[in-house]
């Protein structure tokens, strides 16, 4: 990169770091799957399928954090998978990372968008189906409007919108606690487990568990939102790890609450009702507001709607604004297309990236409902980028050791294999049309790898960039 050619600034804080982590993970998601998880797990089972999630996304960011902090730039997966595999695998591993990207993440934006709109219809009550596609596709261009800034201005937009998702959940949690039996879902657990064993493999525990843990994932996926911005994160080094550990082990706690909250209140019957709607019977996603209108009436269900809203709106603005980071990284990296190598000449951000991925996002929410969403984005990432770069991680652990690495996993390398087996799992439980999807993805990715290669769109020397962990 030319000294003439704007470069990323380090304006990010770990106050800054960590909002942006926790507004991506508390999406729409785990006020719309809550009776759902509820409803396959059997009911007072529901918590497990949570603490499932939690335990995954801790083992998983040990892996992310010991890369994160070793390669703080812009990119992320990119880097790990450039850096971890070395010379020609580790360049297409990263291309196709990058090439789902292109993909897969404007699913995640689109499942916000989704969310968004589809619980609007608590208050809206749309008639026709175009209304609600239309409010989603408005969600993604607002995002696009809000993220086309520079970085410092998005820090202090994260931490307001970071206050309002807490806000949120405490009110939702404070309410069980304030007129609930906040006791019971617990009792209710401890009870199911002496009278029905059930880490046996009778009732298909196990395979409801895994089925109801790809939405309980879906909810924590985020954590690793820093690792994207690396280039702009202060003291990266340890800024990164404890952005995440903060993040997870935050939203761990108040998912956990929300849910028992919820439960202690309404009875499960309640909880996990199927509701009739176009697309035939569905478990009641407005079961938050559901909530709040039988403790408070409908006022306060209809604020707490906005609320959510609001809280969509946010993830859907952190997860744009990581993801925009990464054809960008890949580009100057010569690993993926030159077009997105630039960034806006005075704003100092990768505009380009922001404008292509908004616009996919803006098409996939227009086309697609949302469980289809979800299933596609945990297939499409499982086999890339969480198992391909832990892998990675072992093969560079090996070849550069562990005094190369600024912030080093304990146990390891126990962590990284739990995680690479718990992933294949969930890969499994996302069903065989979804795994397919996945491997035909990285098929096309492979032909469009070799097809740029010969085109040379890709393939020279790398630009060099600021990589210093400590500054």
């Amino acid at each position: 990169m030319s000294e003439s050619q704007p470069k990323l600034e380090r304006k990010l804080s770990l106050l800054h770091a960590t909002a942006i982590n926790m507004i991506d993970m508390v999406g729409i998601g785990p006020f719309m799957v809550l009776s759902l998880v509820a409803g396959k797990m059997g009911g007072p089972y529901f918590l497990y399928a949570w603490i499932a999630g939690a335990i995954l996304s801790f083992l998983d960011a040990m892996v992310w954090s010991q890369l994160g902090a070793a390669f703080p730039k812009a990119g992320g997966s990119f880097n790990f998978l450039n850096e971890g595999y070395g010379g020609k695998a580790g360049k297409i591993l990263s291309f196709l990372f990058v090439w789902q990207t292109m993909i897969q993440a404007p699913l995640v934006i689109a499942s916000a968008a989704i969310g968004f709109s589809a619980y609007a219809e608590y208050i809206f009550h749309f008639n026709n189906i175009w209304l609600e596609k239309a409010l989603s596709g408005a969600v993604v261009i607002m995002v696009i409007a809000l993220l086309y800034r520079k970085v410092a201005s998005i820090g202090k937009i994260s931490v307001a919108l970071w206050v309002i998702v807490l806000g949120t959940i405490f009110w939702i949690i404070g309410g069980g606690i304030a007129h609930g039996h906040f006791l019971e879902p617990i009792k209710h657990i401890n009870d199911g487990l002496i009278v029905n064993d059930i880490f046996s493999l009778k009732n298909g525990f196990f395979a409801a568990l895994g089925f109801a843990s790809v939405k309980t994932i879906y909810s924590y996926l985020g954590y690793y939102n820093v690792c994207h911005l690396g280039g702009e994160i202060k003291n990266p080094s340890k800024n990164i790890p404890r952005s995440m550990f903060i993040s997870i082990a935050g939203i761990a706690i108040l998912y956990l609450a929300m849910n028992i909250s919820v439960s202690s209140v309404l009875p499960f019957e309640e909880l996990t009702k199927q509701i009739e709607t176009p697309s035939g019977l569905e478990y009641n996603k407005y079961v938050v507001s559901s909530f709040i209108e039988t403790l408070y009436g409908h006022k306060a269900g209809i604020i707490v709607t906005i609320l959510i809203l609001i809280v969509a709106f946010s993830s859907v603005f952190s997860a744009t604004l990581g993801y925009s980071r990464i054809p960008y990284a890949a580009a100057q990296n010569k690993n993926f297309f030159p077009y997105f190598a630039t960034l806006h000449p005075t704003l100092k951000f990768p505009h380009r990236s922001l404008l292509v991925l908004g616009g996919i996002a803006f098409v996939f929410s227009l086309l697609f409902r949302l469980e289809t969403v979800i299933g596609g984005i945990i297939a499409m990432r499982i086999i890339i980028q969480f198992i391909g770069q832990a892998i990675g991680l072992l093969i560079l652990h090996k070849r550069k050791g562990k005094a190369f690495f600024p912030w080093r996993m304990p146990l390891y390398p126990l962590p990284l294999l739990l995680a690479i087996s718990i992933w294949g799992a969930i890969f499994y439980s996302t069903g065989k049309i979804m795994m397919i999807s996945s491997i035909v993805v990285i098929s096309v990715g492979l032909i469009a790898y070799f097809v740029a290669r010969k085109m040379k769109w890709i393939g020279e020397e790398p630009t060099t960039e600021i990589t210093d962990a400590k500054a």
